[in-house]
């Protein structure tokens, strides 16, 4: 029976019987050691009845092994492999051990797990000890979890806090368990702990301060050895105390043996009873510590009666006792384990040791386990004789930690190079600062290694030094940079790097012609399909900055796809910031919002910060549309606070264009030109004409002439149609003339644009008394407002319309199919549509096959269709 925990219980018998209508969920349960998390999963456990239970636990021995905990918890559910979509199955696979090395792409795993576990569902799956799951199996899961819909699965982890590791898990929720009131910490001390004097039962209840395995434990061994009090000791340390002190009272070799036990990381018996036997130790020496409930056998494994007993046993060992149960696990245990063995057993430099290491970092690489890598390559390099080996050794572990997002760790490692590595610890060294938001540390370290003398060396650096000086907006230092890389040897791609940066900054800064000539240069030699994604993404932005948008669109149409289909999600959010605004400015406003979401939960997953900032201001420029104040602030604060442009421009740009929307004009210029004259404009150009049309309305004529011309002469070199129509808003506005506005709502133009033309056309024909022809363009830019979801934009063209005498309403805008949809359901159906299975959308969408199949039967209703053949010919 459980004291105390009514509330706790309730909660998860509701999510199991979520689980049971297909419902899914995921749980953190959080709390000091001997709290109870245990307890809670082995209720569930017993709760689960018909649904089938999957039991996991992170081990300490085991958290630098890559994928270890994800072996655990899933290996009753190998057979089932062969169901996974085949990228997913390969990259599970390689995880587990059980496939190619090279596959284990890490979302892909988590991928993978989520689709496995829908396919094994319903299902009930817990881990314990969540915090010493090895970084690989802990981002797989998590990953999954934050993916959890419609799958009847119930994930439960239990995280020891404090004195452990962090478990960060952003996006679930999360249960405390604290200490138990004094009603159930008696009538759990009377159940489970008689004999004790009223007084000892009273110093026992202070000092357990409701933990209920503090109250089991100082009971019994008040009951072994008397009053004692240990004062305001930690819980923790009480409870290891009096583990340590029943390891104590039993035989030698039967500590022997239940150290061999918690050194190891297999839980398996033979391998334990093997290792022990070399040291002494046999099977008959287990009845004493299972007989204490200690240590216990069940079939094939091993198991400690609570992790502190593990800890408590293992860290009162001396060093000495610790590595020959490392040694004589070594000598019975093979491949990687056998090696991480080895070098716990191992004090002293080794190069054998230290190159067995190395080699198990590389096949952790390509099972995908980053902090695995790190892990070893930084044992190897504590126990490398030589000082440019083991100088090697400690980069490929900082490089390894920051693939990982470890960086912290990191830059502990990258203090521990020589100048043997300079270069390369320069290059994550930057990265490193980068990673704090820090550009111009990043350039200045890259800057300050490169060698004219070392001319390959200083390629590689003033790149990566080039890319980060163009993200701070230092232009000075980008031509600097350039001048420099065109003087070296191969150093002509960083001069072309530094080029397109200054160019785009004279495209911002209105020395158009230059800067586009520049650009349409570089744009004529593209990267190939085969080039790195950062290169192509590079050369799209620049298209946008051309204003070529369909090309833009194009590109990062097909490097989604590609990132989708490879589940690259480390580049994929960035990839989604292009696709967003290109299709934001397409007047695709429902497809931005899919994009730029789905792209934060990306975001998130893989801890981009400078993607989230630019997809939250595509966001911000949609609610902005829409009117939507709260929100528009909301999304647009952290961009402004960090000034990262061109997130921060974009942010200022939305905050503008929601005060124009609803008329507040004064705000809306003074912002954006306090931007155009600081010194990150970087993405100001398209804010320009927002700019112009506050400074017209608030009679400021000649505050809207520069940012008008800078304009005018980028449309008309741009060689834009589209462009070319706002740049004729544009004039208008300055004229007031009414025969300027007829070539600027005639024009091509993008929706928002040519309905933001049509009102302002309306408005000066009712100022001139043309009332029909007024009423005319002001009623089609009303429905076309209404159409993209712009409100007030809509009530101002409404108030104008009354204005000119109309008395019929504005039609309303009846929402299209789409609009009945889900953000999620939209892109199920439209994948649906193009024939592809509930697996394949699954893997494309990073969700289960089931939840796909949840969004397609809630969608089909409100599309009046009755199978997936309809779908195709719904236009959507």
């Amino acid at each position: 029976m459980l004291h105390g925990r009514t509330d706790e219980t309730a909660m998860i018998e509701r999510l199991l019987s979520g689980a049971r209508e297909g419902t899914s969920a995921a749980l953190v349960i959080r709390g000091e050691a001997g709290i109870g998390k245990t307890a809670l999963l082995e209720a569930a456990a017993a709760r689960a009845g018909e649904l089938p239970v999957l039991r996991g636990a992170g081990i300490e021995s085991e958290h630098e092994l890559p994928y270890a905990g994800l072996s655990l918890l899933l290996g009753r559910t190998a057979e089932r492999l062969d169901r996974l979509p085949e990228g997913q199955a390969r990259a599970l696979a390689a995880a587990l051990g059980t496939g190619p090395a090279g596959e284990g792409e890490p979302f892909l795993v988590g991928l993978a797990v989520l689709t496995l576990l829908a396919e094994a569902g319903p299902l009930v799956c817990l881990v314990d000890d969540a915090q010493w799951l090895d970084h690989a199996s802990a981002a797989a899961l998590l990953f999954a979890a934050r993916r959890l819909e419609a799958e009847g699965v119930v994930m439960l982890l239990t995280v020891r806090e404090p004195h452990a590791p962090g478990f960060p898990a952003a996006g679930l929720a999360e249960l405390r368990l604290g200490g138990l009131a004094d009603e159930s910490a008696q009538a759990l001390l009377t159940e489970r702990a008689g004999g004790l004097s009223a007084t000892e039962r009273e110093e026992v209840l202070v000092e357990s301060a409701g933990n209920p395995l503090a109250l089991l434990e100082l009971s019994a061994s008040r009951r072994r050895s008397g009053p004692y009090s240990m004062g305001i000791v930690p819980v923790q340390s009480r409870i290891q105390q009096g583990f340590a002190d029943r390891v104590a009272a039993l035989p030698e070799a039967t500590r022997t043996l239940m150290l061999v036990a918690a050194a190891d990381d297999t839980g398996e018996a033979a391998a334990v009873l093997a290792a022990a036997g070399l040291l002494g130790a046999g099977p008959a020496d287990l009845e004493p510590a299972e007989r204490a409930e200690l240590l216990t056998a069940s079939g094939a494994r091993l198991a400690f009666g609570h992790p502190l007993i593990r800890s408590a046993v293992y860290r009162r060992a001396p060093l000495a006792r610790r590595m020959a149960a490392h040694r004589a696990l070594a000598d019975v245990l093979d491949g990687d384990r056998s090696v991480w063995h080895l070098a716990a057993a191992t004090q002293e430099p080794d190069e054998d040791v230290a190159a067995a290491l190395a080699a198990t970092a590389e096949r952790a690489r390509d099972r995908g386990g980053y902090a695995a890598v790190a892990a070893a390559y930084a044992r190897a390099a504590e126990l490398t004789p030589d000082p440019a080996v083991r100088a090697r050794r400690h980069v490929a572990a900082a490089r390894a930690a920051t693939d990982a997002g470890q960086f912290e760790k990191a830059a502990e490692l990258l203090r521990l190079t020589g100048m043997e590595e300079r270069v390369h610890a320069a290059k994550l060294r930057a990265v490193l600062a980068e990673s704090r938001d820090d550009a111009q540390d990043a350039y200045r370290i890259l800057l300050h290694e490169t060698d004219p003398s070392a001319p390959d060396d200083s390629v590689v650096l003033l790149r990566n030094a080039v890319a980060a000086a163009w993200r701070n907006n230092d232009f000075e230092c980008v031509e600097m940079m350039g001048g420099f890389a065109s003087t070296l040897a191969g150093g002509a791609p960083v001069a072309t790097l530094a080029t397109a940066a200054l160019a785009a900054n004279r495209v911002e800064r209105g020395e158009v012609a230059d800067g586009l000539a520049a650009l349409r240069d570089l744009l004529a030699d593209p990267p190939g399909e085969d080039a790195d994604v950062r290169d192509r993404l590079l050369f799209a932005r620049m298209r946008l900055i051309t204003g070529d948008i369909a090309g833009a669109y194009g590109e990062v149409s097909w490097l989604e796809r590609d990132a989708r289909e490879h589940g690259a999600l480390g580049t994929l959010p960035a990839v989604q910031v292009i696709l967003a605004r290109c299709q934001l400015f397409t007047g695709a406003h429902r497809d931005a919002r899919l994009t730029a979401e789905d792209g934060l939960r990306i975001a998130a997953d893989t801890g981009q910060t400078r993607p989230a900032l630019e997809l939250r201001a595509v966001l911000a420029e949609l609610a902005a549309v829409e009117g939507e104040e709260e929100r528009c602030r909301e999304l647009t604060a952290e961009a402004l606070e960090r000034g990262l442009a061109p997130g921060s421009v974009h942010a200022a740009a939305a905050l503008s264009l929601l005060d124009l929307g609803l008329g507040r004009y004064e705000p809306a210029f003074d912002r954006l030109a306090a931007v155009l004259a600081g010194s990150r404009p970087m993405g100001m150009l398209a804010a320009l004409p927002i700019m112009v049309e506050a400074a017209v309305r608030l009679g400021r004529p000649a505050d809207a002439a520069g940012p008008a011309a800078t304009y005018e002469r980028w449309a008309h070199e741009s060689g834009q149609a589209w462009a070319r129509g706002v740049s004729l808003r544009n004039r208008a506005l300055l004229t007031d003339d009414l025969d300027d506005y007829a070539p600027a709502v005639h024009h091509e133009a993008f929706p928002l644009d040519r309905a933001r033309a049509g009102l302002l056309y309306g408005e000066r024909l009712r100022r001139e008394r043309r009332m029909s022809e007024a009423r005319t363009w002001l009623r089609t830019a009303a429905e076309a407002f209404e159409r993209l979801g712009a409100p007030p934009w809509a009530e101002r063209a409404r108030r104008e319309l009354r204005a000119t005498g109309e008395s019929r309403a504005v039609r309303a805008h009846a929402p299209d199919l789409a609009e009945r949809l889900t953000a999620q359901e939209l892109q199920a159906v439209r994948l649906a549509a193009q024939g592809l299975s509930n697996r394949e959308i699954g893997a494309r969408l990073f969700l289960s096959p089931r939840t796909v199949g949840y969004h397609l039967y809630n969608a089909f209703p409100k599309l009046g269709v009755a199978s997936r053949g309809e779908l195709a010919g719904l236009g959507l």
